[in-house]
């Protein structure tokens, strides 16, 4: 019986039970979306026949709702559904990182690359790669979900240790630590674009660059993996105690002559790509900062960072398919481009309405009256930074219960608590991180996270009984731990005022 459909036995299973079921019944994200874009215009209606109206702090103007039931409503909406679709910015963004990502993937680079790392470290440190290499897998989007989680399951069995530790720590470096990251990956520009599209609900001319999170990463990934590394080794293998299934330890292939070929070439590429970078970046001159003041922070660099993603993944696709021999032409790279593409098939139908939305709930002016309205709310509650960012931090995780999609809650919540946070003087730079740390330490719980089912389909390969109950038993120490490092993190990166990414500190002020 599918683990979905089994009785659930106990409070854990019986309170995942009908987050699933409450989960399940909701119309697909495309055409909640739809629906979200629907009642926008009814909820401009309404709120047009109501004596609403606010007053801009920054500008002084009087903000009032615009009723798109009108004529004008419905002008608005024919002449720019197509404007509103290909101009969002996350879309443009997500499409280039995933062709170079596409050509890495398909060349084998990425897939070779994990398994060296985690096939070349020393027993005593295994578990710390393996949680290490699923962070860094999030950089490719979904390969340590389909490559690394089984393949630690392996490694684990096969140096004597129990497979579902090895599973559960992979699963909690892919998805619970899936904000983290020492490279920028393509969840970065994607969030950075919907931040954008909301913050400039209050400022027209503002711009979230896809690093501005990356400072705050990066120290996290290393805190992240220490800390999945302590759970998984004091906590979740004594609880497994010794594996007495009948699975039996699989001889993990090593790499052979090409791949390692392949890796070389590779690897010459990058040196040869960080150099160039340098040299445009580290001199006062360089051609990669502003031409006119020499600025890096504000230059072709920081705004080409996708660019640069694209180019890098790409480029070191190429070289290390050249060398294994895995591409053998120009049409084998195109393929690779070509099959990244077919995956973002939902994802593009998803943005459409996703796009119409924003677009419809950023004419309305609700977005700026709620924000406003809710920004007087919070500054008269008396909560400071600190437990106001944290309470964040546990909305976020809660609503990941029974939405597991980052972009589409992002979507969703952006324009409203982007705006509110914005008008009290924190930057959007600032509460999209906290976003990102809410949505990922309940990723590995949550049943509507997408790879969900496929986890528990590798889990009853090494336990015939295992279902939603037992891989919420075993990821929940994962969920507190986490939540507890990054939010002690996160309140001391504020304590010291530190930006949490290139120009992006975390308060902002009304121009």
């Amino acid at each position: 019986m599918p683990a979905a459909q089994q009785r659930p036995k106990g409070f854990v299973d019986k309170f995942l039970y009908y987050v699933e079921k409450v989960g399940n019944a909701l119309p697909h994200p495309a055409t909640l979306f739809a629906i979200f874009a629907a009642l926008a215009l009814v909820l401009s209606w309404v709120a047009s026949q109501f004596d609403l109206e606010v007053i801009h702090p920054g500008t002084g103007e009087l903000i009032q709702p615009v009723n798109l039931l009108s004529v004008h409503g419905l002008h608005m909406i024919l002449t720019n559904m197509v404007t509103n679709f290909t101009g969002f910015a996350p879309l443009g963004v997500v499409l280039v990182a995933m062709l170079g990502i596409g050509i890495a993937e398909g060349s084998g680079l990425i897939g070779t690359a994990l398994r060296l790392m985690v096939l070349s470290s020393p027993r005593r440190i295994l578990t710390f790669v393996v949680v290490f290499a699923g962070i860094l897998s999030n950089t490719a989007s979904e390969v340590g979900y389909v490559l690394l989680i089984p393949l630690s399951a392996i490694i684990f069995l096969a140096v004597g240790r129990h497979p579902i530790a090895g599973m559960a720590a992979a699963f909690a470096g892919v998805s619970g630590g899936y904000s983290a990251n020492l490279l920028l990956g393509t969840i970065d520009p994607l969030l950075a674009g919907l931040s954008q599209e909301a913050a400039q609900i209050i400022d027209p001319g503002y711009v979230v660059n896809p690093a501005a999170n990356y400072y705050f990463m990066f120290v996290s990934t290393f805190f992240i993996a220490a800390a999945g590394t302590w759970v998984t080794d004091k906590i979740v293998e004594p609880r497994l105690g010794k594996y007495e299934g009948t699975e039996e330890a699989e001889e993990i292939k090593r790499l052979n002559a090409a791949e390692k070929k392949g890796l070389r070439y590779a690897v010459v590429a990058a040196f040869f790509l960080i150099a160039l970078m340098l040299w445009g970046t580290l001199p006062a001159s360089g051609f990669l900062r502003d031409a006119e003041t020499g600025s890096l922070l504000h230059s072709p660099f920081m705004e080409g960072i996708v660019a640069i993603i694209f180019i890098t993944a790409a480029i070191m696709g190429i070289a290390y398919g050249v060398g294994a021999g895995t591409f053998k032409n120009d049409s084998d790279v195109m393929k690779g481009m070509g099959k990244s593409m077919e995956t973002l098939g939902v994802y593009i139908v998803l943005v459409f309405f996703a796009a119409q939305f924003v677009a419809y709930f950023k004419w309305t002016n609700l977005g700026l009256i709620f924000a406003i309205e809710g920004a007087g709310i919070l500054q008269s509650s008396g909560l400071g930074s600190i437990p106001l960012m944290i309470g964040f931090i546990i909305i976020t995780a809660i609503i990941n219960m029974v939405m597991g999609s980052a972009s589409a809650k992002w979507t969703i919540m952006a324009p409203v608590f982007i705006p509110m946070f914005m008008l009290i003087g924190y930057s959007p730079e600032l509460t999209q991180v906290v976003y990102r740390i809410g949505d990922s330490v309940t990723n590995i719980i949550s049943p509507m996270m997408s790879y969900f089912a496929l986890i528990v389909a590798f889990m009853q390969k090494y336990d015939k009984n295992a279902g939603i109950g037992t891989i919420i038993s075993t990821m929940l120490p994962y969920t507190f731990v986490f939540s507890i490092i990054w939010i002690i993190l996160l309140v001391i990166w504020m304590i010291f005022g530190l930006p949490i990414g290139p120009d992006a500190p975390l308060t902002y002020q009304m121009n």
